[in-house]
């Protein structure tokens, strides 16, 4: 039982569809269809209008090249933060030599909003990069009053939204570039980055006309065709089967299942002790942290070796403290849950 905050456990159908006879992306027009339809179904679950892009590479691939896009040398970027996604943008930004501001929070605080108002009302800044669910720490930022105040400020917003798209409502249509992936809630295979792009996004990345080359967006927007290169076949495929399933759901329907798996999973963690990082309030209807502190690792390793259930530790400082619950995608469904719960509680 894969019970990790992405990579998630694949769907029999999506399986199934990957091993069907691989299709020539370049000269056979039924990939080019297909593509087309995905794209659209991608719009619906972003809740956009704005051009979608799907990128051969893995989720970090988005959210670099919507900064080797977006940013030239100079360039002002504001990094808001309450965990280590929002950290690392910090890094994005400096190496394409954009100069980082980080509005930043303890990992088990809400975002900084009255310090991110005092930093816009000091300085100007071209371009300013959130998350909305912090995978590694299972927070949901509630992104309304920091958009607000970029929109105030004209500031354009990059949005990591990973771990959020298909299983919680997600304010795409506000936002410039907003960014996903096929391994987390669309219980597709690993290996396609999604971005939902605005019109002055695109503005701006022509305007900056990027040097880099496969992390660059702008050959997406001016290709004759949707993708510039060859594309993955299988993983489109697949992806594409992953929204079909989502979308006969219906997202309303989907984003319930989500909720009630994660309140299965918490209140069956309350009754073993065991409190959600970094609080109920704040956690993600996709992936629950659990504070185990100094246990995490153990559990693990004992829970995959004892009961063939894998669940996912914490990153940096919290490795060992933190035990991760990802009830997203194909696994947000309370009987998986229970049954990874059991597990657990087992062990502990």
């Amino acid at each position: 039982m894969l019970l990790t905050p992405g990579p998630t456990a694949l769907p029999p159908s999506v399986r199934e569809v990957m091993s069907e006879q691989l299709i020539n992306p370049d000269v056979d027009p039924a990939f080019a269809d297909r593509y087309d339809a995905l794209l659209d179904k991608l719009g619906t679950v972003f809740g956009t209008n704005d051009e979608i892009v799907v990128m051969g590479g893995e989720g970090i691939l988005g959210l670099e090249a919507a900064i080797a896009s977006t940013v030239a040398p100079g360039d002002r970027v504001l990094c808001l933060s309450n965990g280590p996604y929002g950290d690392g943008f910090t890094d994005f930004v400096e190496s394409y030599g954009g100069e980082s501001t980080l509005v930043d929070a303890d990992y088990d605080d809400p975002l900084p909003i009255v310090d991110l108002e005092r930093t816009l009302e000091r300085g100007e800044f071209d371009l300013a990069t959130l998350v909305h669910c912090e995978t590694p720490t299972g927070t949901l930022n509630d992104l309304a009053p920091a958009l607000d105040l970029f929109e105030e400020h004209g500031v354009l917003t990059v949005v990591d939204a990973v771990s959020s798209l298909g299983g919680t409502p997600v304010p795409a249509d506000r936002i410039d570039i907003c960014l996903g992936a096929s391994q987390k809630c669309f219980s597709a295979p690993p290996g396609l980055a999604i971005a939902s792009v605005s019109d002055a996004a695109w503005e701006r990345i022509e305007a900056r006309d990027p040097e880099s080359l496969y992390t660059n967006l702008l050959p997406w927007h001016d290709a004759e065709q949707p993708y510039p290169y060859t594309h993955l076949t299988t993983l489109v495929v697949a992806l594409d089967e992953a929204l079909d399933l989502l979308l006969e759901a219906g997202l309303d329907a989907v984003y319930d299942r989500h909720r009630e798996a994660a309140v299965v999973c918490r209140e069956r963690g309350a009754e073993m002790g065991l409190d959600p990082y970094p609080g109920p309030d704040r956690s993600s209807p996709t992936v629950t942290a659990f504070s185990v502190p100094g246990r995490a690792t153990a559990l693990q390793e004992r829970l995959r070796e004892a009961h063939d259930v894998t669940l996912s530790t914490g990153f940096g400082d919290l490795t060992d403290d933190v035990l991760r619950v990802g009830h997203m995608g194909y696994n947000a469904d309370v009987e998986t849950v229970e049954r990874a719960m059991a597990a657990l509680e087992a062990e502990l």
